[in-house]
């Protein structure tokens, strides 16, 4: 049977059902509110809903957000002043923290300590006594400090108990408290990752940019500056580098120092990566559009070329900072950085450098785990940013 409609006849008009009442995008197809708030939220709120799917990268943003509001407040957060010395308890081993004694709960407290000298190795062994319950005060008096140098303080987060010791992480060969030098070095050794890569970023943004919207010779130019760079070894660049900083510079001198040292190494990747971008960005219609509107270069490319890839930017830097923090440890390390009363990481692990100390006194190389776990922690926060950065996909 055929269902099909009968053609009109002809010269008749035809049925038209086009409505003709005002456009209504609710009315045509309604919207969940899920689907509404979706589709009227800004880029920045979808990349952190994106950003926030990603559990180790918003573990990670957290840990490092507290790392570095730590550094504002280390005097306050370690239980000793940073030049405290113990000379009765000289590589003391970490303290065990209890909460029950004979079975009753106590709360926090470390059971006080004797010395013994071992006549046959001349190792100082150290026994609990049992008998000495030593509280852990919070909030409370202890070594006074200049909080940053200028106000006057004695108020510590945590404080041994009264006469007695407190060494979660150990002493070192000058009976100093291996964990508050470990939180004052983070001051040193988080900050010059952010000083370098902003220096860093400078550089290459500026030369990789000119050189890639530019090119001609002065990209030739860079190009072979770049590979020459890239092509010598990093330890006895750093050597070279080092041995300009005099001896008689001041320890804020040379942090300065380390700090530039630092960007001049790794400029060079980020002007590789701007370059390539800026020479596929330059042929866009809208660089033509700027052009002959009379914009600058140095306008176009900054108001108009790099915020077009800015999210590559930001993964870069997150990922590149842990790059600097194990230069510095690394220049430290080999007496090449910063110097005593200075303290970093580097500095600190100076103390694990024979392998005698390491067998006798292993808690000397804690300061590695705070380097480790920060370098982890950015390179989760730049996957995070990376796959934030482009909500669309």
């Amino acid at each position: 049977m055929n269902t099909q409609s009968p053609l009109p006849a002809p010269g008749a008009p035809l049925q038209h059902y086009v409505s003709i009442a005002p456009f209504d995008l609710q009315s045509v197809e309604a919207m969940t509110p899920e689907q509404s708030k979706v589709f009227q939220a800004s880029q920045l709120r979808l990349m952190w809903w994106k950003f926030r799917r990603h559990r180790l990268a918003l573990i990670s943003g957290i840990f490092l957000a507290a790392l570095y509001f730590g550094i504002l407040i280390c005097e306050f957060l370690a239980p000793y002043n940073l030049h405290t010395r113990n000379m009765d308890y000289i590589y003391s081993p970490p303290q065990r923290v209890h909460l029950f004694h004979n079975g009753q709960f106590v709360g926090p407290f470390v059971y006080g300590r004797e010395m013994k000298l071992d006549m046959d190795t001349l190792k100082r062994n150290y026994i609990d006594k049992q008998d000495d319950v030593q509280r852990i005060r919070f909030f409370c008096k202890g070594d006074s400090y200049r909080f940053w140098g200028l106000i006057e303080g004695d108020r510590h987060l945590v404080c041994p108990a009264e006469n007695g010791q407190l060494f979660l992480a150990g002493t070192d060969r000058l009976g100093r408290d291996v964990l508050s030098r470990i939180i004052y070095g983070a001051r040193i050794s988080l900050t010059i990752g952010l000083v370098g890569i902003g220096f860093s970023f400078v550089l290459g943004i500026v030369i990789g940019g000119l050189a890639g919207y530019h090119g001609g010779i002065f990209d030739l130019v860079v190009q072979r500056i770049i590979e020459v760079l890239q092509s010598i070894p990093s330890i006895p660049l750093w050597l070279a580098l080092a041995a300009i900083m005099p001896i008689t510079w001041s320890p804020v001198l040379i942090y300065f120092g380390i700090t530039v040292i630092l960007g001049l190494i790794h400029w060079t990747g980020l002007a590789r990566a701007v370059r390539s971008k800026l020479l596929a960005l330059r042929e866009e219609d809208y660089v033509l559009a700027a052009q002959l509107m009379g914009a600058s270069s140095s306008r176009i490319i900054r108001r108009h070329l790099i915020p077009g890839f800015m999210s590559h930017l930001i993964a870069t830097a997150t990922i590149s900072i842990p790059g600097m923090i194990l230069g510095e440890t690394a220049l430290s390390f080999l007496g090449l950085g910063l110097r005593a009363p200075t303290t970093s990481w580097g500095i600190l692990l100076t103390e694990a450098r024979s392998v005698s100390v390491i067998a006798f006194y292993p808690w000397l190389l804690l300061p590695i785990l705070p380097v480790i776990l920060v370098i982890l922690a950015f390179n989760f926060l730049g996957d995070g940013l990376r796959d934030a950065a482009d909500p669309y996909k």
